[in-house]
């Protein structure tokens, strides 16, 4: 095994200081190849830059020739991390990607995936979308010294590495990796998406409720998973299924199967809302639907359940533009452009003053005047989560000569904090947990405000029997959370684990 980057290397901006831009984020993007003849490198290269979006902080590839399996991660966008000079000796027929967004555990190379480890003939590694609920229990369970993992991806792979027989006693099948899976996997609880490799064979498993997406397409030679179809869109790869609540799917020379890991009583089907809404491209699809066209359905139904008069609907760049689509075609109010986004700006700009993080409003958002001036505007945007930013947008389009602004907004209120996997925040966080509409509405100087309420979200994904996970908005959650991981949360403490529990950790987030 080669594993290629810096020995350490300062965290980036970015994880959770304060999500001074308001916007949630997502967890990670994860991506395997398995394609003799095919370059798997550069294609999954391709692969994590349509995932991008899903995680800024940290990107990586694994690569296997049926020897050897060398790893190169770094810090940064995937163009940052690999050129043709780093990919041109990435020679092989198997792979696995993944950039990151750091929920546990913080910015840091260490943190940075895929995770590696020495196990059985040429080891393996894994990438995670999401976030287990039961890592601390777990690590205490195993008596792990402090300073034995660094995330809760970290300690699953520690648990794999041990389920591995020991050296000389391997498998005469080559099965090593999907039997530790099949030990390893019915004692995780949470959130989990996984691509693993070893020098044989692709691995992906989703969790028994489908927190995260994860989907299974044919390549010319092989086959793919991706976090989205996108992924295999911009491949070429055709899509074949979405990876099933509960499955993990084994990809080797013969072709693909599914294995069932967990109890059928566990299975319960709960794809997180979050997902329609805002963190999937609108390009992708998920239960089958494309993703633009259910949060252009929000914006009509949010047209019809809270009307208002008005000369112009504008969306919020880029999440809030289909359901402002929706809402202008529903309404029969003309649909036009009210801000322009700075393409160079990322997702997560930090700033240590509330006056620092407005301004970074300003430098990512700007107004179109002559559009503005003088008129009645609908403002769509897909969610509102602590307000930072939607009251320094309100506070410009006042500046540029908005007559009215009434706020629509194509997600229920946002109560409560999520575990699986969202950087959301604390209740005490929460703009909606803590005043009333009228409060809100006053907060963020608009004329009005709604939101859509639940019943119109689940009707525009339009997904017949699909079941979602809308905790953050309920506070009714899928799974039981641990109570030492909520007992904080709910009244405005981190969701990371406290202090005592952190000491597990050698680099924690807290």
């Amino acid at each position: 095994m080669r594993e290629h980057g810096p020995v350490s290397q300062p965290a980036p901006s970015g994880g959770d200081p304060g999500r001074p831009d308001g916007r949630p984020k997502e967890a990670c993007g994860v991506f395997g190849i398995y394609a003799p003849g095919l370059p798997v490198a550069h294609l999954t290269f391709d692969g994590l830059y349509a995932l991008q979006h899903r995680g800024q902080e940290s990107a990586g590839m694994a690569v296997s020739d049926g020897d050897m399996i060398t790893v190169v991660k770094d810090m940064g966008l995937v163009t940052n991390v690999f050129e043709d000079r780093t990919l041109a000796p990435l020679k092989g027929h198997l792979a696995i990607g993944h950039t990151r967004y750091s929920t546990t555990g913080s910015s840091t190379w260490r943190n940075a995936q895929p995770v590696y480890r020495g196990s059985g003939e040429s080891g393996f590694a894994l990438g995670h979308n999401g976030n287990l609920t039961n890592t601390w229990e777990l690590a205490e369970e195993a008596g792990m010294l402090p300073g034995v993992v660094a995330s809760d991806s970290d300690l699953v792979a520690e648990f794999i590495s041990a389920a591995f027989l020991p050296a000389g006693q391997e498998r005469s099948d080559g099965r090593d990796l999907e039997e530790a899976l099949t030990q390893v996997l019915p004692a995780l609880e949470g959130a989990f998406s996984f691509v693993l490799m070893d020098a044989s064979h692709l691995i992906g498993v989703r969790d028994p409720n489908g927190f995260r997406p994860l989907c299974l397409g044919k390549a010319e030679t092989g086959w793919v998973l991706a976090s989205e179809t996108t992924a295999l869109d911009v491949i070429g790869a055709h899509f074949v299924r979405e990876v099933e609540p509960g499955e993990m799917i084994v990809i080797d020379a013969t072709g693909w199967r599914s294995v069932r890991p967990f109890p059928a009583e566990r299975v319960n089907p709960t794809l997180c809302i979050f997902e329609l809404v805002y963190f999937a491209r609108p390009d992708s699809r998920l239960y089958g639907k494309e993703v633009h066209g259910a949060r252009r359905r929000m914006g009509e139904l949010l047209a019809q359940q809270a009307p208002v008069v008005a000369d112009m609907v504008m969306g919020v760049p880029d999440s809030g533009v289909p359901a402002a689509e929706g809402y202008a075609r529903q309404s029969g109010i003309p649909y036009g452009q009210g801000l322009v986004k700075n393409r160079y700006i990322g997702r997560t700009f930090i700033a240590p003053s509330q006056e620092m993080r407005t301004q970074g409003v300003r430098r990512k958002l700007n107004p179109l005047r002559d559009n503005i001036t003088g008129k009645r505007l609908v403002v769509v945007d897909d969610s509102v989560v602590r307000g930072t930013t939607t009251k320094a947008m309100v506070r410009m389009l006042r500046e540029a000569g908005a007559r009215e602004v009434h706020l629509r907004v194509a997600l229920p209120p946002i109560k409560w904090p999520c575990f699986y996997g969202i950087d959301i925040g604390t209740r005490a966080e929460l703009l909606a947990a803590n005043m009333s509409m009228s409060e809100i509405n006053d907060l963020l100087g608009v004329d009005s405000v709604a939101y859509l309420n639940l019943d119109n979200l689940v009707r525009a994904i339009d997904a017949p029997g699909a079941g979602f996970c809308s905790a953050c908005l309920t506070g009714e959650y899928p799974t039981e959370v641990p109570a030492r991981f909520t007992r904080d949360v709910l009244d405005g403490g981190s969701t990371q684990p406290n202090p005592d529990d952190a000491k597990l950790f050698t680099d924690t987030g807290v």
